[in-house]
């Protein structure tokens, strides 16, 4: 076999073979198993789309009823892992809070090791099911407050807000959340999707697999970067001087976070959706501030640079109008995140080969030995 010339970052290296997610760079299309993201969030549930994901097609009513009840009836934490969310420093990085949570969540899931099929997806409904509880009640929990118990009658998207802020939830906000949700449930071979890929391709049980995606999630590169977005917008200050700041930031070689992606080689379709849930959560709120920046930031960079938004760029003001604390965004985003995860492993176990490439080597090859009394 010819050698493969040296990627960066595998850039456009092709890893693997999927069928569960599938992004056209040039048309600035994502699709999960065939169906355009734009139509699942304009006409789907959350619950649907991880369907969807795992099972290769949508649900019907009474699959879809199963699969609701089987979530919600998987919500409750176990006692040892609630107890160690109460037991952490208030100041533990959400992040942290949740990779710690997932890995002991997997020490007590009744089906253990067992690496069957069957049990995989009952681990995986846990994990969706679970993810959400965790979030709301460590922010809870690090801010003085007693974790809300989940409420089986509500919604994936209903039930974190429920949890996360003690109330049910305002209908627009239930239905900006449930969509943001399906938006960010997958995006292929991204880096935490395929960390969880190279793990499960070991063998290594699916809690191992989902808290080596969390910790690649982490980083500013990866999910962090709404946080990052809204941090930028709180420097700006008042609205007026959005442009000139972006404008002085991009003439000092600062990096504008929401912008470009290594796929899409035109606007992400997310991000065309979430700047209008970001307008609507603003008008109910009465206030379009965070809207008006962000669209005066998106009209500087694409004209200083010709660089289109990403996901990133307006889900975090989506977020903020809801009130979720900027620094739990990125659990937020495993939240959703957690469906593709768990698709992908899911697929990975299915068809297994382990995944170990080769690394192009730039040091010596030919030293000569020097006893330790010569060096």
């Amino acid at each position: 076999m010819p050698e493969q010339a040296f990627k960066a970052g595998l850039e456009d290296v092709v890893a693997n073979t999927s069928d569960i997610c599938f992004i056209d760079g040039q048309e600035g299309r994502l699709v999960y198993r065939g169906y355009s993201v734009a139509d699942l969030a304009e006409t789907t549930s959350f619950e649907e789309v991880v369907y969807l994901l795992w099972n290769g097609d949508l649900p019907t009513r009474g699959q879809l009823l199963e699969f609701t009840r089987s979530l919600s009836a998987n919500r409750a934490l176990a006692r040892p892992v609630m107890d160690l969310l109460g037991s952490l420093p208030t100041d533990t990085v959400p992040m942290d809070a949740l990779r710690t949570a997932v890995s002991l969540a997997g020490i007590y899931d009744p089906d253990g090791q067992e690496n069957t099929p069957e049990a995989n997806h009952r681990k995986a409904v846990r994990l969706v099911a679970q993810v959400p509880t965790i979030v709301a009640a460590f922010q809870r929990l690090r801010t003085g407050k007693a974790p809300v118990a989940p409420d089986p009658t509500l919604s994936q998207a209903e039930n974190f807000l429920y949890m996360l802020h003690g109330s049910r939830p305002k209908a627009i906000h239930a239905r900006v959340f449930d969509t943001a949700l399906i938006l960010h449930a997958d995006h292929e071979l991204n880096a935490s999707t395929f960390s969880a890929r190279v793990t499960a391709g070991t063998l290594t049980d699916i809690y191992s697999a989902v808290t080596s995606a969390i910790g690649t999630l982490k980083g500013p590169l990866h999910g962090g970067a709404n946080e990052a977005v809204m941090h930028m917008l709180e420097a700006i200050g008042p609205e007026e001087n959005t442009s000139a700041w972006v404008q002085a930031a991009m003439a000092q070689k600062q990096k504008i976070m929401g912008f470009g992606h290594r796929v899409y080689k035109t606007e992400d379709p997310r991000a065309v959706i979430l700047r209008r849930l970001s307008k609507e959560v603003g008008e109910d709120a009465g206030d379009l501030k965070w809207y008006r920046m962000l669209n005066d930031v998106r009209e500087t960079v694409l004209h200083a640079k010709k660089i289109y938004p990403n996901v990133d760029l307006y889900s975090g003001s989506v977020y903020a109008e809801m009130g979720i604390p900027v620094d739990i965004f990125t659990p937020v985003f495993a939240v959703s995140r957690m469906a593709g995860w768990t698709a992908h492993i899911l697929e990975q176990y299915h068809n297994n080969r382990i995944i170990r490439p080769r690394a192009e080597y730039t040091g010596p090859t030919h030293r000569t030995f020097v006893s330790i009394d010569q060096r």
